[in-house]
């Protein structure tokens, strides 16, 4: 017969919690040159947030800024920009790449390590976005509410919130967690270690939370014609799955008015097929 949990068993089981959340957090984003590789073809929604930014205007806020992929494309368009993420090696890789550009691009751009729940930059913007799932580590309501609270903060009078999410996959979601599936192989740009990656996946439906783990098995190292004693790696990446009409009532009832909700990067509207979730929001006034 199961007994029922004491209190010293829920401190563990936060603490537990706490931690792989944390990792889910921030284990895929310790290696930036990894990261970038992983998502190098993804370029679609960097075209999509310059046009934003051309519509609405600038400064421009980046939240999850990452290695500086939209930051600096719209510095490149002529936006000023400030770039805000939690991770040091990321901004790091977001700063060695800001010096590689003409000092004309790269001093539109600032950097701010900061969580995006809670930094405050006493200044506005007519454009605040959070790219590529961002929001998809805020884990429980109250993290998106204090995010949300952050965009109001920012936000100039007549000013955009814009994000993406993923749509919620139910393909995804019922995935069996026992089960590896294979992904195309990656090549570490660095090392130039070659490694057959798989994924693990589950998913919590009370917590909407999916857990991926990625596995690298290293194959080979063009220099040492082995795997040059690169190691086999697991990277587990946690990600809260917001679904349409959940986002809907989260902005409305934090303050904002949508104004468009997107289902691709071409800006075709959101549908049963949509893969990702676009939201165009303005904050309410007196809010």
């Amino acid at each position: 017969m199961a007994r029922s949990p004491n209190s010293n068993d829920a401190r563990v089981l936060a603490k537990v919690t706490a931690r792989v959340l944390r990792e889910g957090t921030q284990a895929l984003y310790r290696d930036p040159a990894l990261y970038d590789q992983l998502y190098r073809r993804r370029r679609r929604d960097v075209a999509f947030y310059v046009r934003c930014a051309q519509r609405y205007g600038g400064p421009v806020l980046d939240l999850g800024t990452g290695s500086g992929r939209v930051a600096i494309a719209l510095a490149r368009a002529g936006h000023d920009v400030v770039g805000v993420d939690a991770m040091p090696s990321m901004l790091a890789a977001a700063k060695a790449r800001l010096h590689k550009l003409p000092a004309r691009v790269a001093e539109r751009v600032s950097l701010v390590r900061g969580d995006l729940r809670s930094v405050r930059l006493r200044r506005r913007f007519a454009l605040v976005i959070a790219p590529f799932n961002t929001f998809m580590h805020l884990y429980a309501r109250d993290d998106f509410e204090r995010a949300l609270a952050t965009c109001r903060a920012h936000l100039a009078p007549r000013g955009r919130l814009v994000f993406d999410v993923q749509m919620p996959d139910l393909h995804a979601l019922l995935q069996d967690p026992e089960r590896l599936y294979v992904c195309p192989s990656l090549r570490h740009p660095d090392s130039g270690t070659l490694y057959r990656v798989h994924e693990a996946s589950h998913y919590d439906p009370i917590a909407q939370l999916r857990s991926v783990t990625m596995v690298l098995e290293p194959v080979a190292s063009p220099a040492a014609g082995g795997d040059g004693g690169a190691k086999r790696l697991a990277i587990p990446l946690a990600h809260r799955q917001w679904f349409p009409a959940e986002l809907d009532a989260l902005l409305h009832y934090n303050g904002f008015t949508s104004e468009a909700r997107l289902g691709d990067f071409d800006e075709t509207a959101v549908d049963a097929d949509s893969e990702v979730q676009i939201a165009i929001a303005r904050s309410r006034p007196g809010r």
